[in-house]
Parts: C-alpha cells; structure tokens; sequence
C-alpha cells in the first residue's frame, strides 16, 4: 500500500515540483485545498505532511506562528512527520562563505528570527521534522523568483540585471533536482532521526557567471550590470514588502555557498541537473515574437512565446491562495510597476568571466 503524503501549499513553487517528485516515487498525494479542507482531517492517515504554504514577507510575523502551531497540531494528531523546504536566513548577516549543517543559527533581522523560532518550536514539539535547507531557487516557469522577474526579466534584449555585484557567489537551486532529492528523503523516512536538518548544495555562481551561461545560450552579447536599488528604497514607505527585500539584500552582497557533503553521503545515487544543460541555458521562452499587424478595426492579438526552452518561460505566476502558509523558502518578488528595477539603468555592458568547460 503506498504511503501518504499531503502537500500543504501544492500550487506553489516548492509544492507542485514536490507534489510530482512523490507521485513518480509511488506515493499517494494529497493537495491540500484551503478553501474546502480541513487541516486535521486532511492529515488524518498521512505519513508526511509537506509544508510548502508561504504568505509575503510583510505577513511572516503573525501568520508564520498560527500556522506553525497548526501544522504541528495536524501532525501530532495524525502522527506524521513534517518536512519543510528551509532557507539560509537563519544564518544572519555574518554568514560564513560556506554553509553547512554545522553552521551556527545567529540571525538577529526580523525575518531570519521568526525562521528559527519556526524551526525550534517544531524541535520542541517533539513531531519528527526534515528540514531541508537550500538557497535561491531556479523554477522550470516563471513564478516570480528573482532569476525571472529581476536577473533575466529582460534577456531577450541582451540586458541582464543582479542585484548584488557581479564577482560575488551566490546559492541557487533548481527546483525539480531540490524536489527529487526531497522526495529520496521521504523514502527512508523510517529510518531518519527525529529532527534532521540537510542543506541541498544546488549551485555556486558569480553574476558574471551566470550572465556568461545566458550569453552563451542565446548566442549574444549581454549586457550584465548591478540592479538599481534605489527604487525599492523610495517605495518603503508605499510598499510593506520593500523594506523585507531591502532587509535581505545582505545576501546579495554576500558570497557564499553551501556544503551539501551530508545530503550527499545520505543520498549517494542522487545526480544534479548540469546548470548549463538545464536550469538557466534555456532561455528562449524569453524571446518573443513580435505584434502582429492590427487588422482595422480589430484586436492586437497577444504577443506569442516561442515554444522553447525550459526555465525562461515568460509569464504570470501561479497566484497562491489568500493565507498561505510559511515554509516555502523563496519569496516572490512582486515590485510595483513604477518600483520595478530597469535593467536598461546606465547599462553599459561589463566584461563577463568565462565559464570552463
């Protein structure tokens, strides 16, 4: 008889990619509906509940608590085990160039202090917990993360724009491969301790870096330049997520990378996704054709993605569902149209670092 998962936020990034993984491993999936479900009942018979649900930033102090203790009641209730798609903002400001599960949690901004207390108060509600921890994730359509609506919003112009500078590394990972690897775990759950916390090493890379991937795919020059965020700094006093985004920027200015040695001697047949075969090599979704002539009198039709690539899909991201719930890592990042940050600001086409091989 196969086993039992539900899948708490099964529309979003995380979950859906989630919810697929488990299926292909023989599981029986559950996709929690808000609207006509009730947690307790939803978990009743499950063996894993999935906590994907992940509410705006301006709304993590109230509801990331509720629906912390609500997931752990589900959980004690049912008896099954919760597994979270973690972050690296628990880390704090001072975080070392490397990561891993050895790294002490030291956050002290608004947001990574509500990630630990979310952690620790399933460590001490005794529900067997597995945390697992990765860094920005690259979808396989676009759904708001910041590679889609920031870092390659404007590729198909040969314009691409990182919010942090271009010579530091940053963390990534590919959500099917982060997925898949989630559901390898879910399959020995048996045999995992009570509270494990892993960290999915994903990919390293500069914005120079990932800009040369960019070119390379599209057979182009880009031209690659530091985001403007002054825009986002005039709107704090218009726009509650402005001042979360600005509270995170640290991990653009940052370098780091994570040690996913553990993860890997847990999971040694794992393989990940090459990055420039995949993830971000594929970004012709992002060149579109043009108008069609405007017949007289009649309708422009919609501008038509080209039916290629795989991660650069240009489009609007899959709405989350009203009160959606705290585990997904990744925030969305919805500017206002007149807050957007324009990659064609003073660019003026840097130099990018080749990649080898």
């Amino acid at each position: 008889m196969p086993r039992t998962a539900l899948i708490l936020g099964a529309t979003g990034r995380f979950g859906r990619h989630m919810a697929d993984a488990l299926v292909r491993h023989g599981w029986s999936v559950r996709r929690f509906d808000r609207n006509t479900d009730s947690l307790r009942d939803a978990a009743h018979g499950a063996d894993l509940i999935v906590n994907a649900w992940n509410p705006p930033y301006s709304r993590w102090k109230v509801e990331v608590p509720k629906l912390t203790q609500l997931v752990i009641e589900a959980a004690q209730a049912s008896g099954a085990a919760v597994m979270i798609p973690g972050n690296i903002y628990v880390y704090g400001e001072d975080l070392p160039p490397v990561l891993s599960p050895l790294t002490p949690h030291q956050a002290t901004h608004g947001l990574g202090k509500i990630r630990r207390s979310m952690e620790a108060a399933y460590r001490d509600a005794g529900v067997k917990t597995i945390i697992l921890r990765a860094g920005d994730f690259l979808d396989t359509e676009a759904s708001g993360t910041w590679f889609d609506r920031v870092i390659a919003a404007k590729i198909s112009k040969g314009r691409f724009s990182y919010p942090g500078p271009l010579d530091k590394a940053h963390t990534w990972a590919y959500l099917p491969d982060l997925a898949e690897v989630a559901a390898q775990l879910a399959d020995q759950l048996e045999t995992l301790p009570q509270y494990l916390d892993l960290l999915f090493e994903g990919y390293t890379l500069t914005g120079s870096e990932m800009a040369a991937i960019l070119e390379r795919a599209l057979g182009r020059a880009v031209c690659a330049k530091p985001m403007a965020w002054l825009p986002i700094q005039l709107a704090r006093p218009f726009w509650r997520e402005a001042r979360y985004l600005l509270e995170m920027r640290y991990l653009w200015q940052r370098p780091h990378s994570i040690d996913g040695s553990a993860l890997a001697e847990r999971l040694p047949g794992f393989t990940a996704t090459p990055v420039k075969k995949r993830c971000i090599a594929q970004p012709s979704r992002y060149v579109r054709t043009p108008h069609p002539p405007r017949s007289a009198g009649g309708p422009r039709l919609p501008l038509q993605p080209r039916p290629m690539g795989h991660l650069m899909a240009k489009g609007r991201r899959r709405p989350e569902r009203e009160g959606s719930g705290p585990a997904e890592c990744n925030q969305p990042v919805n500017f206002p149209a007149w807050a957007r940050p324009n990659p064609s600001w003073g660019c003026r086409g840097r130099g990018l670092a080749p990649l080898d091989g």
